[in-house]
């Protein structure tokens, strides 16, 4: 077992980005587990404890805790706090297909509420993306979390090199790719003009992506002209088709909308996004994960729950996107009803 500092206990490694390596340890002082990040390259490393610093100025519950940074053996280490679940990018747009309105309110008023912590002390992400944020609680989401505000920085530097080697080099710079679908056009046309409304754009570019399953205004190199246009792409007919959803969906829309403000000075800021995700009527409550057992007359079914227990009844008007088919696997929620429970919301599981 390696043993860094005489204190962390170094574990396997846990992911990597464009810009650093991510390892579990055991913080042997404090007994805890903790992740390590170490940069992947020489230029990273010099901007490392600069970004450490700044990540330690965020202290909010949908802020993943930065705890220490340290050298070992010339290789430079930011200690944060230890997520046990995965990133926005796996747990949703991995398993769904896009997410009802409700569960996607949950996840940015929380979202909201962790830009305008780090924005309350001068801290701009610059890099916002599904991958940056960690959720816990399986299907049920109840942790989100933001997390490596410590390499933000670095991101934009490695961004702005990028863009001023044209559009061929900003589409072959692993950092920019992952950040294309979600960069506000003034990252493009001068990316040192990056400032607070940047990251209020990213916020609506993930709404819309967890919304619908696409991405606003395309994927990799082709979504600059569209970014630049500040033209999104329609929203599938699903979104507002049906009552149960419509005003709510309608709500989101314009959020988006205010959020993709092609002048920055326009966009909400995050405590205004933190007020307007508030003042909606929405709720969630526990989801389950079951399995469609009949669909009658294309109006209504039951659902065999996973965890047993009698069948759940659901109408097609509380299904969000595609309806299911017999055999499907799906998440909902339920309510007590008249013979049997009533599911509301519906969404097909892809897992």
């Amino acid at each position: 077992m390696v043993t860094l500092i005489n204190r962390y206990e170094l574990g396997e490694k846990i992911g990597e980005g464009g810009m650093q390596y991510v390892f579990s340890a055991h913080d042997n002082i404090l007994n805890r587990k903790v992740a390590l990040k170490t940069p992947k390259n020489p230029s990273a490393q010099k901007r490392f404890k600069r970004s450490a610093i700044v990540a330690a100025k965020v202290n909010h519950p949908n802020v993943a805790k930065t705890y220490d940074y340290f050298i070992h053996n010339g290789n430079e280490y930011l200690v944060e706090e230890f997520i046990e679940g995965t990133d926005l990018d796996k747990a949703i747009l991995g398993q769904y297909s896009h997410v009802d309105p409700l569960m996607t309110m949950h996840i940015f008023h929380n979202l909201s509420k962790a830009l305008a912590a780090s924005h309350h002390v001068g801290v701009i992400h610059r890099d916002l993306k599904p991958t940056n944020i960690m959720v816990t609680g399986d299907v049920n989401i109840r942790e989100i979390k933001i997390t490596d505000f410590g390499i933000s920085k670095m991101a934009e530097e490695e961004i702005d090199d990028a863009a001023k080697g044209g559009e061929e080099s900003l589409t072959n710079s692993q950092t920019a790719i992952g950040a294309l679908p979600y960069m506000a056009p003034e990252i493009i046309n001068s990316p040192k003009d990056i400032a607070k409304p940047t990251d209020v754009w990213a916020i609506g570019a993930m709404i819309y992506r967890v919304l619908t399953g696409n991405y606003p205004f395309g994927a990799g190199y082709l979504a600059i002209p569209n970014i630049l246009a500040g033209v999104p792409k329609e929203y599938p007919r699903f979104v507002t088709q049906k009552t149960q959803f419509k005003d709510l969906s309608n709500e989101i829309i314009f959020i988006i909308k205010k959020c993709f403000e092609m002048e920055p000075e326009k966009r909400p800021t995050a405590d205004e996004l933190v007020k307007m995700c508030g003042d909606l009527c929405y709720s969630i409550h526990e989801r389950e994960i079951g399995v469609v057992n009949n669909i009658l007359y294309k109006k209504y079914g039951f659902i065999d729950a996973l965890s047993g227990g009698k069948p759940v009844f659901f109408h097609t008007d509380s299904v969000y996107g595609s309806t299911p088919d017999v055999d499907d696997t799906v998440i909902y929620s339920k309510f007590s009803g008249g013979g049997n429970d009533r599911c509301h919301p519906v969404i097909i599981y892809k897992k």
